[in-house]
């Protein structure tokens, strides 16, 4: 088990520098010159000059890449040019709520499209059957931002149930808080819900029809037992590798949903960065995600060796 941990985490060096060089050259491809951007349209030419001298934006672009590399593994990602702040404080500021966001996401994809799938296999050829697919390829189809304005209209606007936009008082109750997030949290989760629904569905299918199930069949065994003691516990040993990588894409999907909510999380603030040209901030926010989503597999890879017996059993014979 530990030289599939060490391997993994070996795996992720190249991984990693070529996240940061991706990360730096695609930054280098947007237009504009941030030093211009900072200083203004006002600002003389030569201190125009000083400041990209300041940035290192006038040296080679490998002695830029190496530069910049440096500050990464140092914990730098720079300061932000519009904020005049750290980049990764600012990140580290708004973290906490795309988290909550895309924890809260996951749980209502997991509660809905897990006994929907299980329910569609136990079903399977049936209309409950017809039904979840349908809806599942719905959900898999439709934009999240979309979804997010379809919810701030039907809830917000004409039934009034649920706040529209914000992230909510702490100071006037729980309640207050939990409301802002189930609009968001539904909208971003309406996409890991179709993909586990299907998945699950797929999974359990395959179960059902191996030898053991027949097997148990056979023997006499109640239903509710075969399926949920048998079958369902070795249908979800795939499942879960999906449910930590859909953790990944929330992350990623943040953006479109905290856009349309107007939530301050990292979604927002990439947003308002990539407007504003703020070269620095998108550049380290972009690294920082990339990273955290790399991280979050690795996780979900030691998880499932630790659940799956075949991979423990392949390294212990290495």
């Amino acid at each position: 088990m530990g030289k599939y941990v060490a391997k993994r985490i070996i795996q992720l060096i190249p991984t990693l520098f070529f996240v940061i060089l991706t990360a730096f050259l695609l930054m280098k491809l947007i237009p504009g010159d941030p030093a211009m951007i900072l200083l203004g349209p006002q600002a003389r030419a030569e201190d125009i000059a000083r400041f990209r001298q300041q940035l290192g934006l006038d040296r080679p672009l490998p002695v830029q890449f190496l530069i910049y590399l440096k500050r990464v593994l140092m914990g730098d990602l720079g300061i932000s040019l519009v904020y005049r702040q750290s980049v990764l404080s600012l990140i580290l500021e708004r973290l906490p709520v795309t988290i909550t966001l895309s924890l809260c996401a996951l749980v209502i994809a997991v509660s809905i499209g897990i006994p929907a799938g299980v329910m569609a296999a136990m079903k399977h050829n049936s209309f409950i059957d017809l039904l979840v697919t349908i809806l599942a390829l719905m959900g898999l189809s439709m934009p999240i931002f979309w979804f997010g304005m379809m919810l701030i209209i039907v809830f917000s606007l004409e039934l009034g149930w649920l706040p529209a936009v914000g992230l909510g008082d702490p100071t006037k109750g729980l309640w207050d808080v939990v409301s802002h997030f189930i609009l968001p949290s539904l909208a971003l989760g309406i996409l890991s819900t179709g993909t586990i629904a299907r998945f699950t569905r797929s999974s359990m299918l395959e179960v059902l029809n191996q030898d053991y199930i027949r097997t148990a069949y056979a023997k006499g065994l109640r239903r509710t037992l075969i399926l949920y003691r048998h079958a369902l516990r070795n249908a979800l040993v795939p499942v879960i590798t999906v449910i930590g990588l859909q953790l990944g894409n929330l992350l990623a999907g943040a953006v479109l949903t905290e856009t349309v909510f107007a939530l301050p999380g990292l979604g927002k603030l990439m947003v308002d960065g990539i407007f504003r040209r703020d070269y620095m901030l998108v550049q380290g926010e972009v690294l920082f995600t990339a990273i955290l989503y790399i991280f979050v597999n690795l996780a979900v890879d030691i998880a499932y060796a630790f659940i799956n017996p075949k991979i423990r059993q392949t390294y212990r014979g290495v």
